[in-house]
């Protein structure tokens, strides 16, 4: 099988990279195993101090994948996007994500879990979970810790889609700026956290993430178990059969 995330080290930070153009980066098996590999593998190179993830294509993550959840059930999916959540919350490094183009659902999840989140303004989000008979559930384990109660109750019963500027504004992003001022911001940002030393940022972020953490071990297996439930539900697959089908 071809290499669905790549990694690479520049100036102390490891780029963390979805390239899975087929499925438009959803969280397949392979990817999410793929991107754990790398984000351990940063995790143990004493010469990286930041991690940043991102993705190629005009989408930045699709979510779950729905053709595997549809015919394979997501018990342990769940519990795997759970995991990751939790992974990039309890690294030792500062997880930055760069969010271009679209961003649905699961992909919410990673956006949310780490510790800074950078995007365009035209950038596009959508917790399209309602829609399809599901609830966000494992991503509200970090959602609902970033997000403002108001903006998490709008967008996710609504499951309409948002801009990159609305996002900033509910608190799931630290920023939004102009697409062609991205990647600047981005390497902007990335040196100036790898200026700090390690045992400063390892222990900050462990202050910063201590709630968060606590969240998603007091309730990950719940959000987990919720998921896997809705994801077999009748409702859920005839849904999910329909979106598969309008989609080719």
């Amino acid at each position: 099988m071809s290499e669905l995330v790549h990694y690479d080290v520049a100036d102390h930070v490891a780029t963390v990279t979805l390239d899975s153009p087929h499925n438009r980066n959803a969280l397949s098996r392979q990817l999410v195993t793929e991107l754990f590999e790398g984000i351990e593998r940063a995790a143990a190179d004493d010469e990286v101090k930041v991690v940043l993830v991102a993705a190629e294509g005009r989408v930045f993550c699709s979510g779950a994948d729905l053709s595997e959840a549809s015919t394979e059930g997501m018990e342990e999916g769940a519990r795997r996007i759970v995991e990751l959540q939790r992974l990039i919350a309890t690294l030792d490094k500062p997880v930055v994500t760069r969010v271009h183009g679209a961003v649905r659902a699961g992909g919410i999840g990673i956006v949310a879990a780490s510790d800074i989140a950078l995007a365009a303004e035209d950038a596009t989000f959508a917790l399209t979970e309602v829609k399809l008979g599901l609830a966000a559930a494992i991503i509200s384990l970090t959602v609902h810790a970033r997000m403002t109660p108001r903006g998490a109750a709008l967008t996710t019963l609504g499951g309409e889609v948002f801009s990159g500027t609305d996002a900033a504004s509910y608190g799931l992003v630290t920023t939004a700026v102009p697409a062609a001022d991205l990647d600047a911001e981005v390497a902007r940002v990335c040196a100036s956290l790898a200026t700090g030393a390690a045992q400063g940022l390892r222990e900050s972020k462990r202050i910063l993430n201590r709630d968060l953490v606590a969240r998603i071990d007091a309730h990950g297996a719940e959000m987990a178990e919720i998921s896997a439930r809705l994801f077999a539900s009748e409702e859920a697959k005839a849904a999910m059969t329909a979106f598969l089908t309008r989609k080719k």
